[in-house]
């Protein structure tokens, strides 16, 4: 199946100059949604995950159902303040400020394996934080997968210590 042609774009959103990916077209399609959440789970079978880590908000809309199809957990990474329990947390930096996200101290235990699942890379700046959260808690990156990927922003090569897959490449 050719995802790339299910993914809406729309020029010039949010602002001029800007290629939106548009995932809702590709999530209100049933058949092109189980397609990629199966193509997700095929890539990480062999590699041993104890569980998936989404970051918020789209990250959870992708994550979620790959964690179901494996029958293993799910951990949200999510902005600060949305966390009702104890967090560690992680800042990094944007071009233009800071962001910082968050995740509960004891989602993850030392040595138990982890593939982060987000719905784009762009330039690797969240990815890399979420994984730097992971760590912090003693868990182990094993994979990162993404249903788009921005080549020309060259967040792979932010990534490169990790596995890193993508379903559709511009």
């Amino acid at each position: 199946m050719d995802l790339k042609q299910i993914v809406r774009v729309i020029e010039d959103f949010p602002k001029e100059g800007i290629s939106f990916k548009d995932i809702t077209t590709l999530l209100q399609d049933g058949k092109a949604l189980k397609f990629a959440i199966d193509e997700i789970i095929a890539d990480l079978k062999d590699k041993e995950v104890d569980l998936i880590v989404g970051p918020e908000a789209r990250g959870f809309l992708m994550g979620t159902p790959v964690a179901y199809g494996m029958g293993i957990g799910f951990i949200p990474v999510r902005k600060p303040g949305k966390l009702p329990w104890e967090v560690e947390g992680y800042e990094y930096d944007l071009e233009y400020g800071s962001n910082r996200l968050e995740i509960h101290k004891d989602a993850i235990k030392p040595g138990q394996k982890v593939a982060i699942v987000d719905d784009l890379l762009a330039t690797g700046g969240t990815m890399e934080a979420a994984a730097k959260l992971i760590e912090k808690l003693g868990g182990e990156v094993v994979s990162m997968q993404f249903l788009i990927e921005l080549e020309d922003l060259d967040g792979r090569a932010k990534l490169a210590k990790y596995n890193v897959n993508s379903l559709i490449k511009y």
